[in-house]
C-alpha cells in the first residue's frame, strides 16, 4: 500500500498525450484507444482522470502542436496539469491535485515512454505513490537516430523493468488496459 497516510484512492494519469508529441508515436492509433477506454473505464468508476500537458520552447503553449490529441476530451472538471520538466510532478500542482482528492495509487499512461513517462513513473513511486504502468497505454516516438533502441524495444523494456520494482511500503508495477482495475489493491 502507499506510504501517504489517508490516500485511499486511485486515479488515471494521461501524460503528455499531445499533437505533436505523438504525431508519429509507436502504435499511436491503438494507444490512444487504450486510453479512451481507460477514461471511459475511469469515469464509469468515478476514478479521477488528471490530465498533464507539457510545454517549453518547441511545444508552444496554446500551438496546435501542444493541443490534447483530437482523439482525447478532458471533462470541465478534470484537471489538467501544465508542466515544464520530464517528471510530472517537478514545480507543478499535481501532487496537491492528488492530495485534494485523497490519491495514493496512480494508473499511469501517455508519452513518451523514454522520457516524460519514465521520469513520472519514478516520480510518483519516490514519492510515496503505489504505480501502476498501463502497459499497452504509453508510447514513444522512433529516437534510433540518435543511438536509442527501436520504439518497440523501448516500451518492453519499460514494462520489463517497471514491473520488478520494489520498496518499502509501496508497489509498482504494469497492467495491460484489460486487465486495469482500479478498485483492486
Amino acid at each position: 500500500m502507499t506510504t501517504l497516510t489517508n490516500r485511499p484512492s486511485t486515479a488515471l494519469l494521461v501524460v503528455d498525450v499531445q499533437h505533436d508529441v505523438v504525431a508519429q508515436a509507436h502504435q499511436r492509433d491503438a494507444v490512444i484507444a487504450n486510453i479512451n477506454t481507460l477514461i471511459d473505464k475511469a469515469r464509469r468508476e468515478h476514478v479521477p482522470v488528471i490530465w498533464v500537458q507539457h510545454h517549453d520552447e518547441g511545444l508552444v503553449r496554446g500551438s496546435a502542436a501542444w493541443k490534447l490529441a483530437p482523439e482525447l476530451h478532458p471533462l470541465p472538471a478534470e484537471p489538467i496539469v501544465e508542466k515544464q520538466y520530464g517528471d510530472a510532478f517537478e514545480d507543478t500542482v499535481l501532487e496537491e491535485q492528488l492530495g485534494q482528492l485523497g490519491v495514493g495509487r496512480l494508473f499511469v499512461t501517455g508519452a513518451e515512454t523514454d522520457a516524460c513517462i519514465r521520469s513520472t513513473i519514478h516520480g510518483a513511486f519516490t514519492r510515496g505513490y503505489d504505480t501502476v504502468l498501463v502497459s499497452d497505454a504509453h508510447t514513444t516516438s522512433d529516437r534510433t537516430e540518435w543511438g536509442a533502441p527501436p520504439p518497440g524495444d523501448v516500451i518492453a523494456h519499460t514494462n520489463l523493468y517497471w514491473n520488478y520494482q520494489a520498496a518499502p511500503g509501496r508497489k509498482a508495477g504494469t497492467a495491460k488496459t484489460a486487465e486495469v482495475d482500479f478498485r483492486g489493491a
